[in-house]
């Protein structure tokens, strides 16, 4: 490591001074000060005795919360290094004031085995930028035939296991499955999808989908799967998340289920809260993406969702593209959207337009996902690691090639104008992104 590289990962005494400070995980919300000393946040408000700064952060006019979570972000290492790496996808994280990813099992090799999580730790390590905290594999080489080795996955610091969008060879393998998770107290990571019924679709089924001749993918797909899941996680009693919801009526089944006990919680992707089957009447291919994007009306209920808690996080399910991958008749086209750089600009949108007080949003953008992962991050507590997101609600700029720092340039709102800027992050006590360096 050069003396440059090891100056930046130097753990300084940080003032950070006149922002104000929201706090969720401590239902704090007040323009305060926080003092950071040896990677560690050790003081709100006033001072500690002999603190003294050697670097001085002024977030007057900005907001100071705890380092997002991301609950899906795909950096495409190991296997798909020529869309993105480790090092570009987190140091676009940190730009995006992003301190924790969530890394799903779907890289290649399959995150089966202790080895492969832990390469994935060592070389986020090694980049400095953002934690990346990984999920095991729930089947051996995600084939939905033979259980994996979920104690030594859990021994090798995977989260939770899943199954991503891989379909299981029957509904025993599944319950056994969900069994031998609970067993080892591991949350299990559902993405409600009947591959029979989704047969390989690639947009909502609907009006649009007909329109343009396009193979399409039916509620029914998302809403079958999430009717039998719950029926096995009410009988087993395994934690479970649902993974990126889609439709309405989903949503409607799973507050029902919460409501009735079951322990499950429920995440949403930031970009099917602002498109829909609409966006893909032209096939433009930046807008495919599985599951589908739904009908207005499912939205909105999502955002209802939200609102009133139904859905407890908010993700980029950051999903990076050479063009090449997006170039071509839609149905080929490579699905997925890059969102690490619109994560909280798009997310803020949703204070403007009175879905979310602010704190709330941070709340789903920090406390929450950190609760699903069972991490301790998430929070601004004495004690707790210094990693934090300071950031201009009211600056604007242009999201476009030169402003994206993510290697994926595949995003549909390209063009549009976000208002919300990241200033400073920082990671353990360290800056790992400065606005304007």
């Amino acid at each position: 490591m050069n003396n440059m590289a090891a100056a930046t990962r130097k753990q300084l005494n940080i003032h950070i001074h006149g922002g104000r400070v929201i706090d969720p995980a401590n239902e704090l919300d007040a323009v305060t000060d926080v003092y950071i000393e040896k990677g560690k946040i050790i003081a709100l408000g006033n001072a500690p005795d002999g603190f003294s700064a050697e670097v001085e952060i002024n977030a007057i006019g900005n907001v100071v919360c705890p380092g997002l979570v991301d609950l899906a972000a795909r950096a495409r290492e190991p296997g798909a290094e020529h869309k993105a790496t480790i090092a570009s996808e987190t140091r676009a994280a940190a730009s995006g004031g992003i301190t924790t990813l969530c890394c799903p099992p779907d890289t290649d090799p399959v995150i089966d085995t202790p080895a492969v999580a832990e390469l994935i730790r060592l070389r986020a390590a090694d980049a400095g930028k953002a934690h990346i905290v990984t999920l095991g594999a729930l089947t051996r080489g995600l084939n939905g035939e033979h259980l994996s080795e979920m104690a030594a996955l859990r021994k090798a610091g995977c989260v939770g296991v899943s199954n991503v969008q891989r379909p299981m060879t029957n509904a025993l393998v599944l319950r056994r499955a969900l069994e031998y998770a609970a067993t080892f107290d591991l949350t299990v990571f559902l993405h409600a999808n009947d591959h029979w019924l989704a047969n390989e679709g690639c947009a909502h089924e609907g009006r649009v989908a007909t329109r343009n001749g396009l193979p399409g993918i039916p509620a029914a797909a998302e809403t079958a799967a999430v009717a039998h899941l719950l029926a096995l996680i009410e009988q087993i009693g395994v934690r479970a998340h649902f993974c990126r919801l889609t439709t309405g009526r989903a949503a409607r089944m799973i507050a029902r289920a919460r409501f009735d006990g079951v322990p499950v919680t429920a995440d949403v992707a930031i970009p099917y809260l602002y498109l829909t089957e609409n966006d893909v009447s032209d096939f433009d291919s930046q807008c495919h993406v599985i599951p589908p994007l739904r009908r207005v009306e499912d939205r909105q209920q999502l955002r209802a969702a939200l609102q009133n808690g139904t859905i407890q996080a908010i993700c980029s399910d950051h999903q990076p593209h050479e063009p090449d991958a997006k170039m071509g008749p839609f149905p080929s086209t490579e699905p997925g959207i890059s969102g690490l750089d619109t994560l909280l600009p798009l997310s803020l949108r949703l204070v403007d337009e009175k879905i979310l007080e602010l704190p709330e949003l941070i709340r789903r953008l920090t406390v929450e996902p950190a609760k699903i992962l069972g991490l301790p991050c998430g929070t601004l507590s004495i004690g707790s690691a210094a990693d934090i997101c300071v950031f201009d609600p009211e600056q604007t700029w242009l999201l476009d090639a030169k402003t994206l720092c993510s290697r994926g340039h595949n995003t549909p709102f390209s063009g549009w104008e976000m208002q919300g800027r990241v200033t400073h992050t920082l990671l353990d006590g360290r800056r790992v992104h400065t606005l304007g360096t």
